[in-house]
């Protein structure tokens, strides 16, 4: 125990001692001096670094993810070496101090104090994991405790909107308790564990305080060595412990705390690698689970391929790991029954087990008429396709009427789309006087569902040229990106989370911005990216190129019909079939 713990939990034991047992300050008193006894003030795990160990502990617990296997083992040979270089640093002062003992204890270089020392080599990094739910954020960080060789604790900051639950109640207070930081370490009894503070992005705040506010003294090297606790009042050493910190997404975190951590994003799986976690991961531990030998139950690769593409819609294997538990639990039924074993699961035998397909590929809702396009956007939960609908009617105002629960930069995207083809109409094609009597609706489907983002851009440039040129958007072709008044296509975030989503929806070709072209190439798997079709654009007329199809097909069609389904007048279906020819 520190001498300012010492002084006050003796100063305590004096006020304790004086006062009768039925006094309400005795208990009160009681427990404070139980939880200085009781905090490991010195006592750590004492961890032993051993690089190729914890290499072989992180591959045995999770697949892929090597960025985040990376930066632990580089953290611990950092550790390491800076362990040594104070040793020798501290043994060369002492011989130095030693030496010069002569010279009124003065030394050619300033000591260095051995607090300081436990301080540079105990400053942790602050790491945060931010993906879709099911991708392994949180036992991810079991893992890294046990590769660590230290005690594992979680803290759920989720929906917490009171101050005091981080950083404590004054003892004045009825009640009063330490915060969750100080019961951690009381619990696990080391001052060194590995804490994962969970769904950090959920935290709230109201009149009671800002939790993420107390956060910011929590997860910053330069104080938390000092860290006092309002119940405790007294300065605690958090530099040992190592914090993890997980969140869906980056946006709703203060710009403060995530200036404190290092941000290591976990991205969905594809396809190959979902089976390979399946194969090697979640059929196991679902076979245990549920009471069944290896030798009792086989799916093959085909089956556990139809599970994840038809039952489940994920960028993780949360769900995935439900199906396969739902299908070891009907297997472990029919055991009990009588049925014979080992029973083999092909990929037709699946329905039934776990019922009708769920999810189909939207690639096979055919596009059937203009003012339709596929677009990509990115989630707290992953990516996913939307369907941007447009519509145009009569009207002398001209007014643009945007809904599906959009937000304001997506609105303004839509203004930004609707000006650039009015102002460029003849560049592409179109009328000079294109929708000047004529009110525009942009529709989003699924209402029910905020959306917001400026990477729905090009889809919406190319769902008004579509409109107005009466050519049909190709159903096979998804885009995403950014547009300016210009018509530049400008880059934009959550590349391959949208990627995985239009494979997973049957789509093969993506439409892409040029300055995005590194991003794809550095975190989606060459497998993937060999079964698909980028086209890197830079400008939106290589978008409509791509994703329009040719004029030529639209002549030779049915007389054409609006967004609305009515038949063109014939005097302005042949100027719209000349218009569309230049595009």
């Amino acid at each position: 125990m520190p001498e300012e713990a010492l002084k006050e939990a003796n100063r305590e034991l004096s006020r304790l001692e004086k006062l009768p047992t039925i006094s309400p300050e005795y208990s009160i008193i009681r427990t404070y001096i139980e939880l200085l006894a009781s905090l490991p003030w010195s006592k750590s795990t004492g961890e032993k670094i051993d690089v190729p160990h914890a290499r072989e502990v992180l591959d045995h617990d999770h697949y892929d993810l090597e960025k985040i296997k990376d930066r632990i083992l580089e953290y611990l040979a950092v550790r390491r070496l800076k362990e040594e270089r104070v040793a020798v640093r501290l043994k060369e002062e002492a011989e130095a101090a030693a030496n010069h003992a002569d010279t009124e204890g003065r030394t050619p270089t300033q000591p260095l104090q051995s607090d300081e020392a436990t301080r540079q080599i105990n400053r942790e990094p602050i790491l945060c994991f931010v993906g879709p739910p099911g991708v392994g954020k949180t036992s991810l960080g079991q893992s890294i405790a046990r590769a660590l060789g230290r005690k594992f604790a979680r803290m759920s900051l989720g929906g917490i909107r009171d101050e005091a639950e981080i950083r404590g109640h004054r003892r004045t207070y009825i009640g009063a308790m330490p915060g969750r930081i100080i019961q951690t370490l009381r619990r696990v009894e080391a001052n060194d564990p590995v804490v994962m503070l969970d769904e950090v992005d959920k935290v709230g705040a109201d009149w009671r305080g800002d939790p993420s506010s107390a956060l910011l003294e929590v997860l910053d090297p330069e104080q938390n060595y000092n860290f006092r606790d309002n119940y405790l009042d007294l300065a605690f050493d958090l530099s040992r412990v190592m914090f993890i910190a997980t969140a869906n997404a980056l946006e709703p975190i203060p710009a403060a705390l995530r200036d404190r951590m290092e941000i290591l994003e976990l991205s969905g799986y594809t396809e190959e690698q979902k089976l390979h976690i399946a194969r090697n991961y979640l059929l196991p531990k679902q076979l245990q689970a549920n009471g069944l030998n290896k030798d009792e139950l086989t799916v093959d690769d085909n089956a556990l391929r139809r599970i994840a593409r038809d039952y489940t819609r994920e960028a993780g294997v949360r769900n995935l790991e439900r199906e396969i538990g739902s299908l070891c639990r009907k297997v472990a039924k029919q055991i009990a029954e009588g049925r014979e074993t080992p029973i083999a699961v092909t990929a037709d035998q699946v329905p039934e087990y776990l019922g009708r397909q769920r999810f189909f590929e939207e690639a096979a809702e055919r596009i059937d008429r203009p003012g339709i396009a596929t677009g990509l956007v990115w989630t707290a939960v992953g990516g996913e396709i939307i369907f941007i609908e447009a519509a145009a009617m009569p009207g002398k105002q001209s007014q643009l009427t945007l809904t599906g629960q959009l937000g304001d930069v997506m609105k303004e995207s839509a203004m930004a789309a609707l000006s650039y083809v009015r102002s460029n109409a003849v560049a592409l094609g179109l009328p000079q006087n294109v929708f000047e009597e004529q009110n525009i609706h942009i529709h989003v489907p699924a209402g029910a569902i905020p959306k917001d983002g400026p990477s729905a851009g090009v889809t919406m440039v190319t769902v008004l040229v579509s409109l107005a040129s009466g050519r049909k958007v190709r159903s096979d072709v998804a885009m995403t990106g950014e547009i300016t008044l210009r018509g530049k296509v400008m880059p934009i975030g959550g590349i391959k989370e949208k990627v995985l989503a239009a494979y997973r929806s049957g789509i093969r070709t993506v439409i892409l911005p040029k300055k995005n072209e590194m991003d794809l190439m550095e975190d989606l798997p060459k497998e993937l990216r060999d079964q698909m079709h980028f086209v890197f654009a830079t400008d939106i007329r290589q978008v409509l190129e791509a994703a329009l199809e040719p004029a030529k097909r639209q002549q030779e069609a049915k007389p054409k019909e609006t967004a609305n389904g009515h038949e063109r007048p014939k005097r302005r279906k042949t100027e719209k079939a000349a218009a569309a020819s230049q595009v």
